[in-house]
């Protein structure tokens, strides 16, 4: 009886730790998505043509919200989300 007792527990606490790993495989995931999103946004803008047009204002309030999100999920640091900032504001 002890023995299918540890193994319980061991495989309990195996199902536990793997739940774990795919739920943050899962974050980086999506936050690299968000990531890819973003730089597709940013790479249409350098793409227009030579006298583009200034992006929306609505456009630009939603590129400053997925930055904002980026920078409090911590995969953006303060300097990189004001440079980007920049970049977005000066555009308009």
């Amino acid at each position: 009886m002890p023995f299918l007792l540890r193994a319980a527990i061991v495989g309990g606490a195996a199902y536990h730790v793997g739940k774990r790993v795919q739920q943050s495989r899962d974050t980086q995931a999506d936050q690299q998505a968000q990531i890819d999103d973003l730089q597709s946004q940013q790479q249409q803008q350098y793409q227009a043509p030579a006298a583009p047009a200034a992006p929306s204002e609505s456009d630009a309030m939603a590129q400053l919200t997925q930055l904002k999100q980026l920078l409090d999920q911590g995969v953006l640091t303060q300097a990189e989300f004001d440079m980007q900032k920049t970049k977005i504001l000066s555009s308009m």
